[in-house]
């Protein structure tokens, strides 16, 4: 099925996604948890969630991702929400389906899959076949509900990873891969897991088929390597929207706040390195997204259009 997203990716335009909808919650005082990290926000905050939204799409965005980073079911039932699973998920889209009626444009909304280990421990993983049956149950429940396109973030192993991009494909929605990796020693390495590589991470992934391969919740410094080793495997589209300092985000290796303007800077050199899904993750603000909206009739749409074309 050929959605419209495609055809923007393919004329050589920018396609702008949101920015960090959980850092833009805590910044605004929702009460994350360490459980569940922002995934109680469209039951107990449900108007701000829509707000963020809203104003995401007001700034620019063509893009915005539904708030359901952590809502896996063995995820929710550790932290003994299980029996919530469908109302905190079917709210947490209708949450990004009513800013985008609100706003009255056409804009995707993406539902986020992740591999988030409860409470964030590596080692409260379920069995493998409990854990590959919640991540397809969540696609096709975002499938169900409505949602666009499978916004798979923050992969970065060849176990975990894998379970997820079966799910997204086998739900029939289009899927992005969302990878998330630091430099060490001049290597590109997994994020959380530094006895993986970025590259194997790929080898593993990229055979599923994503709609696009995107470097996302990664140092500022990361983004252009790592385009550059994923354009050595994949000839497709490319993404970056990486996290950014302050606003309760990562620390990278500069470790000072990115201005609008300066995100709005990295991302041209982003883009002449081939990515066309253009955003930020952690830390990302609606004033970081606007400044991109601003500055992409700075770029050469026609030029980029004919260099995608003599690539494919």
């Amino acid at each position: 099925m050929k959605h419209s997203w495609n055809d923007r990716l393919e004329s050589g335009r920018p396609l702008l996604k949101d920015g960090g909808t959980g850092t833009e919650l805590r910044r605004r005082g929702f009460p994350m948890r360490a459980d569940v990290w922002s995934a109680l926000a469209a039951v107990t905050h449900f108007d701000l969630l829509r707000a963020i939204h809203l104003e995401h799409i007001e700034a620019g965005a063509e893009v915005i991702t539904a708030n359901t980073f952590a809502t896996a079911r063995f995820v929710l039932e550790e932290a003994g929400l299980g029996a919530d699973f469908e109302a905190i998920n079917r709210r947490s889209l209708q949450a990004a389906k009513e800013a985008r009626d609100l706003a009255g444009r056409d804009v995707v909304v993406a539902a986020s899959l992740s591999c988030l280990p409860p409470r964030f421990d590596p080692g409260s993983y379920p069995d493998r076949a409990t854990e590959r049956s919640a991540y397809i149950e969540l696609a096709e429940l975002f499938a169900a509900e409505g949602a666009d396109l499978i916004v798979l973030e923050m992969l970065q192993d060849t176990e975990h990873a894998p379970l997820a991009c079966a799910a997204a494909r086998d739900s029939g929605l289009p899927f992005w891969l969302g990878l998330s990796c630091r430099q060490r020693d001049g290597e590109l390495i997994a994020f959380d897991s530094p006895d993986v590589r970025l590259a194997d991470c790929l080898d593993a992934l990229l055979p599923f088929a994503p709609a696009s391969v995107n470097i996302m919740h990664s140092p500022r410094a990361t983004v252009l390597p790592a385009l550059a080793l994923v354009r050595e495997r994949w000839d497709g589209s490319l993404g970056a929207y990486p996290a950014l300092p302050g606003n309760g985000a990562i620390e990278d290796d500069v470790g000072t706040p990115t201005t609008p303007a300066e995100l709005a800077a990295l991302a041209s050199q982003w883009i002449a390195q081939g990515a066309r899904v253009i955003g930020g993750c952690c830390g990302t603000t609606p004033a970081h997204v606007r400044a991109l909206a601003e500055n992409r009739d700075m770029f050469d749409f026609s030029r980029l259009a004919v260099e995608r074309r003599s690539r494919t």
